[in-house]
């Protein structure tokens, strides 16, 4: 019967694949089913490996390692690396479609160090290997191929570069699956922050961390805005625990925080209207905290999208990079022309477009951008009013409060 997987990827491009790599970095590789079964192969079992076989039980079975294995490389979404029960280190890339497993592809086995008496060792620890064996695979183990740690990571992207495109779908599922992890990592950070310092959960409520959020994702700063929401949700959990649906309030109330960010970052009303009234149908519905983690996270994306809709697409990208720019550069003595010069753009065409697509000036954004600023320093630090100037870009503290005043209606003072 012919494997699923060929239904899916032309057996022929597979060994064609496979036998590349081989002849370029000398390393065995196998394409196996999703039951850990090979299907393919190039390169020949080392007798090193032939060896261990013998006394390796069913239960310990390679097959079941190399299955086991690529599932665990699903949920980093990514190659993963490992050593199998002979210490010995393989690469695996699961080929997936709607992140079920469809099959994998193993390179190895290989060391990452030359072979000494603490490998045999550690096996003859494990299994009941005669010494005339043991001195048997001891000379074998230097006929191993010896990939250095730091080649090992190249390789390890190199297959993600070459296998990952075969099934498009599995590759963007892999890519989500690796930003759920990283995400996660970020919020157990953060709940770890929290238990260390003892705060309690009703009086520590990262308000700040909040409006952080409004100004990052008004100015277009994108990954500052994901790493603050990561941050907010690590204290919700530590404050809520595990409770899904008091969560789901949290994230509801987290998404009306954006959806009036993104209006007053020059998205349309309508088009925000239409994002809530998908998130309000989508986090309600969601079974598991990394799935409605990752909602939040792509709502960052779609809310920045939607600010800058109204941007002819071939201009979309040089204003999110003017925009970023400038979230990066406030401090400076940004001018219309040096943030021009950056997008590589006639400044007196870039100032038509950036009007266009945020609904200010130039200038005004900026100072817009600074006070957004200033405003976080003078809630939260006892910086003087002259160093609050200076950190964000005004000319003198004159200049400072005057600008201050006209969009906050109060003064730098009064605002503290």
């Amino acid at each position: 019967m012919k494997p699923y997987l060929y239904t899916i990827i032309e057996k022929e491009r597979l060994a064609e694949m496979l036998d590349t790599f081989y002849h370029c970095m000398d390393i065995p590789i196998q394409v196996l089913d999703g039951e850990g079964q090979i299907l393919l192969a190039c390169g020949e079992t080392t007798t090193y490996c032939s060896l261990f076989k013998k006394r390796l039980t069913q239960a310990d079975s390679c097959r079941q390692l190399h299955a086991s294995a690529s599932k665990k490389a699903i949920d980093l979404g990514e190659p993963y690396i490992f050593s199998c029960h002979a210490s010995l280190n393989h690469i695996v890339f699961p080929l997936i479609s709607r992140n079920a497993l469809m099959g994998s592809v193993l390179a190895g086995p290989f060391l990452m160090d030359e072979p000494d008496s603490v490998l045999i060792e550690d096996i003859a620890r494990r299994y009941p290997f005669t010494t005339s064996e043991l001195l048997e695979m001891y000379d074998e183990s230097k006929s191993l191929r010896v990939v250095p740690p730091a080649r090992v990571t190249h390789l390890s992207r190199m297959i993600f570069y070459m296998f990952s495109g075969l099934i498009s779908e599995g590759r963007q599922q892999l890519l989500i699956n690796r930003n759920k992890l990283h995400q996660q990592n970020r919020i157990s950070e953060t709940i770890q922050m929290y238990k260390s310092s003892g705060q309690a959960p009703v009086q520590a409520y990262p308000y700040e961390k909040e409006r952080q959020l409004i100004t990052k994702l008004k100015t277009g700063d994108v990954p500052k805005a994901k790493a603050l929401l990561n941050e907010l949700l690590g204290y919700v959990f530590f404050s809520e625990g595990s409770n899904l649906e008091i969560v789901k309030s949290r994230a509801l109330e987290i998404c009306a925080l954006l959806s009036r960010a993104a209006i007053e970052g020059g998205a349309t009303s309508d088009s925000i209207l239409k994002v809530n009234n998908q998130l309000l149908t989508v986090i309600p519905s969601t079974r598991n905290m990394d799935d409605l983690c990752y909602k939040l996270q792509e709502a960052i994306d779609v809310f920045n999208d939607c600010m800058f809709e109204s941007v002819p697409s071939a201009n979309n990208e040089l204003v999110k990079k003017a925009v970023h720019y400038i979230s990066r550069n406030y401090a400076l003595p940004v001018t219309l022309e040096s943030v021009a010069a950056h997008v590589h753009l006639n400044p007196s065409y870039f100032s038509t477009m950036f009007r266009q697509a945020t609904g200010s000036t130039f200038k005004e954004y900026l100072s817009m951008v600074r006070v957004e600023e200033s405003k976080r320093l003078l809630a939260n630090t006892d910086y003087s009013l002259i160093d609050i100037a200076v950190a964000t870009g005004f000319q003198d503290q004159s200049y400072f409060s005057k600008v201050f005043k006209r969009y906050t209606g109060l003064t730098p003072g009064q605002y503290r």
